[in-house]
């Protein structure tokens, strides 16, 4: 799935993505619930001339986490230590990492659901402590040593915070959830990028790929550069609403941003299992891809769109789904009930 435009995991299409990041709070766009409290968590911080708490962020991929953890630790002026918990496998590795830390550095952990259960206990007590508990020798002649560590910041980023453990989502200070972003908020990002990157584009091409882009910034940015080679090689180079349209068609993204899996995901649920509703794993089967591809690449949108639901029962495609598709819409027993009036009888 990484090879899919729209997907909103990072990949080697989002090398220029760097370039792009907002270096400072205020420069950062949407999600405004989260900088303002972020703004009053770093200025007190500031005053205090202490290490800011730890921050949790968490939501779908692709809507700022790894920025805002670069911004915290631009505005507390302290560098920053970038990790991931599939990259932490052993104990030593994490303790290698907190010993280099200095005052009130950041050390930002991607993916945080995903440290082993012995990397995660090790992190309790430096997270709350600041100290980190080594065992020393083997047997009988083992013994527990304390090691103090400087006060640091641990911004953590998942997009799945129920596979948290509690201990350690209780260790954060606070936890932000970052909301896909509207159609207003992605122009203005898209306007940015573009005068980053030298690109010509109209009011007109910025609306037009921020319909598409599924509320994700890393897919706008994404979209942009791709209509910026269809404007170069098919036109004269100025992103207007109709280049934009053609280039974003020809990659067979579609008005609401549903690519070709997308789309497959519900033909599926519709016409193999009569709307649903359908378990995940069968669903999964019958698409050759997996269970966690379905769950944390292609579901979350279609939900954000009502295009399909979750119930006890499994996955069921929603009226919206096959108004998309251009097909016709019947109840069935999955649905019928749940979500919908019941059909008229007797006529």
């Amino acid at each position: 799935m990484g090879d899919r435009i729209m997907s909103s995991n990072y990949g080697d299409e989002d090398v220029q993505e760097g370039s792009l990041r907002p270096r400072k709070l205020d420069e950062y766009i949407g999600q405004e619930s989260v900088k303002g409290n972020l703004s009053i968590m770093l200025e007190a911080a500031r005053k205090r001339s202490e290490a800011l708490d730890h921050v949790l962020l968490y939501g779908p991929p692709g809507l700022g986490k790894t920025s805002l953890s670069l911004i915290i630790a631009s505005e507390m002026g302290a560098s920053i230590r970038m990790t991931s918990g599939p990259a932490v496998e052993h104990a030593g590795d994490l303790a290698s990492i907190l010993t280099a830390l200095e005052e009130g550095d950041v050390l930002f952990i991607d993916e945080i659901h995903r440290l082993s259960r012995v990397v995660e206990e090790r992190l309790y007590s430096a997270m709350e402590d600041f100290a980190l508990d080594l065992i020393i020798g083997k047997g009988p002649s083992a013994r527990s040593v304390r090691l103090p560590l400087k006060r640091f910041t641990v911004v953590g980023a998942t997009t799945r915070l129920g596979a948290l453990a509690a201990p350690l989502r209780d260790r954060f200070g606070v936890i932000f959830r970052l909301q896909y972003y509207d159609e207003p908020a992605l122009q203005t990002i898209i306007h940015r990028s573009a005068h980053i990157l030298g690109v010509h584009i109209d009011g007109g091409g910025e609306e037009e790929i921020a319909r598409r882009a599924r509320g994700t910034p890393r897919i706008a940015n994404r979209l942009l550069r791709r209509a910026r080679d269809y404007a170069e090689a098919r036109a004269d180079g100025v992103i207007t609403r109709e280049v934009a349209q053609a280039a974003l068609t020809a990659l067979e993204v579609d008005t609401r941003g549903l690519d070709p899996t997308d789309r497959a995901l519900l033909q599926t649920i519709i016409t193999k299992f009569d709307g649903g509703p359908v378990g995940v794993e069968t669903l999964a089967a019958s698409m050759s891809e997996e269970v966690e591809t379905i769950e944390d690449v292609l579901e979350p949108y279609l939900l954000q769109l009502g295009f399909i639901a979750r119930t006890p029962r499994g996955r069921i495609a929603m009226r919206l789904a096959y108004e998309h598709l251009g097909l016709p819409y019947r109840p069935t027993p999955g649905n019928l009930g749940l979500w919908d009036s019941p059909p008229d009888e007797g006529k």
